[in-house]
């Protein structure tokens, strides 16, 4: 986790930092075969060398971004969940709890979908 270290020392908010912390440690945990990093400035994971999930704080939220296959697949779920989503992420609000059922789902779709994928993004947005 040492890779996300100057990502979260950079989020001025002390309680945000401790959650998106919170929810980066989860995921490395639940899936220690996946690989920590960081690009285009934000923490991220890979699973051979293709993204899996990635992360983005703002003001308000905590974004997730499965890329679109993810959103499409999870839209209903995300709804039911409370979260605000676009076509590309879902928005987390800093008072709202985190549903890591529904993350791991994500994650889980997105490493079996990707599986075969030789890509660092999908060739097909869905």
């Amino acid at each position: 986790m040492e890779v996300f270290t100057e990502f979260l020392a950079g989020i001025d908010h002390p309680d945000h930092r401790e959650r998106t912390e919170e929810v980066l440690t989860w995921v490395a945990n639940k899936f220690p075969q996946l690989v920590p990093k960081i690009g285009w400035n934000q923490p991220m994971f890979t699973d051979h060398d293709t993204y899996i999930i990635g992360f983005s704080v703002a003001k308000q939220h905590l974004a997730i971004a499965p890329e679109r296959a993810g959103m499409i697949r999870f839209e209903e779920d995300i709804k039911k969940a409370g979260y605000d989503q676009t076509n590309l992420l879902l928005r987390i609000r800093w008072d709202k709890q985190v549903d890591y059922d529904l993350l791991e789902k994500m994650i889980e779709f997105n490493r079996m979908d990707k599986a075969d994928c030789t890509t660092f993004w999908r060739k097909s947005n869905n």
